[in-house]
């Protein structure tokens, strides 16, 4: 059995803005910084021992997964394969520069989300297809994956079976966990963001994990 503990990188200053980041290797904001610590003791605390830790190779994933490595003991192995979507000529564009530039791709991902290619990029279904591959090579245990939303929004919908749209209703904020079990198809829990809610003020920052 494989136990993901699906983890989305901290903020970018593209995050706050609205744009498509795609492969862009953009780094996070003090914000996301933030972010990331909180994420490494939240997973330091829960006392699960963890025998993997996997990362996007981009940099704001790395950057997220660093003191998450501290925390955990554990050593990155960066994987490509769980890159974001490659979001082609649409990296750096807002969401209202895409609608003008692009209209018929803004109608097509309406119409079809999951087989909609970005110009010069993915579809959804060229993404699941690369993390498909990564969950067929993972070996059993239980595993933190330091990733994307495109990612785990495509997990979800291949290890849940999830059909039609499904799969775009989830929120998952920057450093949520999202707990999916494979191949047993159940989900643990989804898009949990407690580390970075009110009650979670007195947690360590950078200082206390270096």
């Amino acid at each position: 059995m494989k136990e993901l503990w699906l983890v989305r990188h901290g903020e970018t200053p593209w995050n706050a803005e609205g744009r498509f980041q795609g492969h862009y290797d953009i780094n996070l904001s003090p914000a996301g910084l933030h972010q990331a610590y909180r994420i490494a003791e939240r997973l330091a605390a829960s006392r699960h021992p963890f025998d993997g830790l996997y990362s996007s190779d981009l940099q704001r994933a790395t950057l997220t997964a660093r003191p998450i490595a501290q925390a955990l003991h554990l050593t990155p192995i960066y994987d490509p394969r769980i890159r974001e979507i490659y979001a082609g000529e649409l990296q750096g564009l807002l969401r209202s520069e895409m609608e003008l530039r692009y209209p018929e791709f803004h109608q097509a991902v309406q119409l079809d989300p999951w087989n909609a290619r970005r110009p010069g990029g993915e579809s959804m279904a060229d993404l699941a297809a690369r993390v498909q591959s990564f969950l067929d090579e993972l070996p059993d245990g239980r595993h933190v994956v330091v990733t994307h939303g495109g990612v785990i929004r495509s997990a979800l919908k291949i290890i849940l079976k999830l059909e039609n749209g499904t799969w775009r209703k989830f929120q998952i904020q920057n450093t949520s966990i999202t707990r999916l079990l494979h191949p047993e198809g159940m989900a643990l829990s989804v898009g949990d963001v407690g580390h970075l809610e009110a009650w979670a003020e007195g947690l360590a920052d950078e200082a206390t994990l270096s």
